[in-house]
């Protein structure tokens, strides 16, 4: 049984989340990208040029919070806290849910890096331990890499004729879709409810961790039938 993590409809949530946080914190946290780190290096690289230091700050932070979540999911992959944590995954997703479901009861008068800095630690860690579906390689918070792959694999299946190629291009065009949906679809929500949009961001993880509960048992299952 295919793991639930690296299942096509765990990757679409995990996406639909990215796109929806970017729209997010860049309309109501300050103009930052809590998620895509490219943003940021390009907005503080133009903040430090204008000598707007207190603004290169502000791209600098989620930067620095992006970079702490990859290592600490590098060595939560490496299965050195499996002896004192059951499930570590699922802890690690149902984590980023708590933390957006607290960031929607923080007022948008405090600072930003209150809110982005959690976000992009969050972030960098679910991100970094969900990379494939199945054998395909994917970001779910960027589309660049997603779009050239959907292309290389529609070239692939339409002038090439391999078949098989045709079943990548679908996944991909679905990831990048769901990008541009989750993106869109957090700036309808930021628009109407403001800081307290982001829940419905946390909404999507929590579905995920059903995910892993239901596929659990029907493994179980599974493995008691005769």
């Amino acid at each position: 049984m295919q793991s639930t993590s690296s299942t096509l409809r765990f990757a679409l949530l995990i996406t639909l989340a990215s796109g929806f946080l970017d729209s997010y914190t860049f309309l109501v946290r300050g103009g930052v990208f809590a998620n895509v780190q490219t943003a940021n290096v390009i907005l503080m690289g133009i903040g430090l040029s204008d000598r707007h230091w207190s603004a290169a700050l502000l791209h600098l932070w989620p930067i620095l919070a992006f970079l702490l979540g990859v290592t600490l999911a590098v060595h939560i992959k490496s299965g050195r806290v499996d002896h004192l944590l059951n499930h570590p995954i699922r802890w690690t997703v149902g984590f980023q849910a708590l933390v957006l479901a607290a960031v929607g009861f923080v007022p948008t008068s405090v600072p930003h890096t209150y809110v982005t800095v959690p976000i992009a630690f969050c972030t960098a860690m679910t991100i970094t331990m969900f990379r494939s579906i199945g054998d395909l390689g994917y970001f779910a918070v960027a589309t660049t890499g997603n779009l050239m792959h959907m292309i290389e694999y529609g070239y692939a299946a339409s002038i090439d004729k391999r078949a098989e190629a045709l079943s990548a291009f679908a996944t991909y065009a679905k990831v990048a879709g769901t990008f541009a949906a989750g993106a869109l679809i957090g700036a309808v929500a930021t628009q109407l409810f403001d800081a307290h949009a982001v829940w419905l961001a946390a909404g999507f993880l929590a579905v995920t961790l059903v995910f892993f509960v239901v596929d659990q048992r029907r493994a179980e299952h599974e493995a008691d039938s005769p």
